[in-house]
């Protein structure tokens, strides 16, 4: 593909991915990023499989040293039934690789360079010449590409292009993020010692809530990230916030209402720490979910959350974006022309995209919407439950679950 132009409308994970995608097959690519400032402060933690990490590093796209905190196994805790102490259920085989959101996206960014990568100049529309080309508007003008692909979020200018009928879908539910310092765990010996080994859920009526630790800003630091689901609290403003779906963003984070939720549902030293504790960041957001009903249409694509945003539990959004990234390398490569590696990226991405959202809402279904009676539950009980709600499907955090 020497001499083909692909221009990226964002220049987040999926966008960064994307241009080095690009770049390895020969490609010249240019970033259009709306921001003007840095994204790595962006702290929040995300989990990958270990074999795609390793694909990656292997790939050129990340570099070895990036930290990370890999562990292999999933905990399974409640509160125990009339006490404030922590019951643990079941252990999984679940291996995962947390990461920092920040330092990723800095890993993946210093790998595309400063020449193409354009910050500070939001895409306002793209559109197609008479020739059949791709045009990226700004306010400096247009450009032509021979590919535009729309890493831009979920809402995304190239998606209103190319499937304008798509809206998010919310799922009536809630999720807070956080992160907090270890030593908000200086008196919490035990959540710590799980915390080294293990990523922990932590089951409740009408949610649950999900800790591991991520590598911190500062080397050799860590962090203690969570997610936490559940219904929004009783509010008329955040109800119609979460009412207009995901494209509301963030609404402002009711830490009340989240000390209390931990306070009423987590053991006593799991409250502690989240209720308490000095946080490094928070975010209060809707849960929603969308697939497009193509992820390609030459010249254009999308990728990450501009072609299908998946509910949190899948734990798949960057996951799916460096899968993406991955795909275009490769139909790139193998293809006779740039319309056949689109044609071949959209059968392959479409699907999965469709795949993941389907899971993410039979997770939700189960442990958010429908929860089970998780203090009654050991660890055959929650291998069964784990079975019946994948239904089949794959997913790497249930990696120790077998299909009967």
């Amino acid at each position: 593909m020497t001499g083909l132009r692909i221009g990226v409308v964002g220049g987040s994970i999926a966008g960064c991915a994307m241009a080095i995608a690009g770049t390895r097959a020969g490609a010249e690519v240019t970033v259009h990023e709306r921001s003007s400032g840095e994204l790595q402060d962006r702290g929040f933690g995300i989990v990958i499989p270990p074999p795609l990490h390793q694909e990656l590093v292997a790939g050129g796209y990340l570099g070895a040293d990036m930290p990370t905190t890999p562990v292999a196994t999933r905990i399974w805790l409640t509160r125990a039934p009339g006490r404030h102490s922590a019951r643990e259920l079941a252990r999984q085989s679940s291996p995962v690789t947390p990461c920092n959101w920040g330092l990723l996206w800095r890993a993946l960014r210093s790998n595309i360079g400063e020449s193409a990568y354009h910050r500070g100049l939001p895409v306002g529309s793209v559109g197609r010449t008479h020739s059949g080309h791709a045009l990226i508007r700004t306010a400096d003008g247009e450009q032509e590409y021979d590919i535009v692909v729309g890493a831009d979020g979920h809402r995304s200018v190239t998606r209103e292009l190319i499937a304008p009928e798509v809206r998010p879908a919310p799922a009536g539910y809630l999720v807070w993020r956080g992160t907090i310092p270890l030593s908000a765990l200086r008196d919490h010996p035990k959540v710590l010692e799980l915390l080294k080994t293990a990523w922990i859920t932590l089951g409740f009526a009408g949610g649950h809530g999900v800790f591991y630790l991520i590598p911190g800003a500062d080397p050799g630091s860590r962090l203690l990230a969570y997610a936490i689901y559940a219904p929004p609290p009783v509010s008329a403003s955040v109800s119609a916030s979460v009412s207009a779906s995901v494209s509301a963003s963030k609404v402002p984070v009711s830490a009340a209402y989240v000390r209390n939720i931990a306070d009423e549902h987590f053991p006593a030293e799991w409250a502690d720490v989240v209720a308490r504790g000095e946080h490094t960041s928070q975010a209060l957001h809707p849960v929603a979910d969308f697939v497009v009903p193509r992820a390609a249409e030459p010249p254009f694509l999308l990728a990450g959350d501009a072609a299908s945003v998946t509910r949190p539990h899948t734990a798949s959004g960057a996951v799916k974006a460096l899968q993406d990234a991955l795909c275009l390398e490769r139909t790139l490569r193998e293809s006779p022309s740039a319309a056949a590696a689109l044609r071949r990226y959209a059968h392959e991405r479409t699907a999965e995209g469709a795949r993941l959202v389907g899971l993410g809402r039979r997770l939700g279904r189960a442990l958010v919407e429908n929860t089970p009676d998780w203090p009654a539950m050991g660890p055959a009980d929650v291998d069964a439950w784990s079975r019946a709600t994948l239904n089949g499907a794959r997913s790497y955090l249930y990696g120790g679950v077998h299909q009967r």
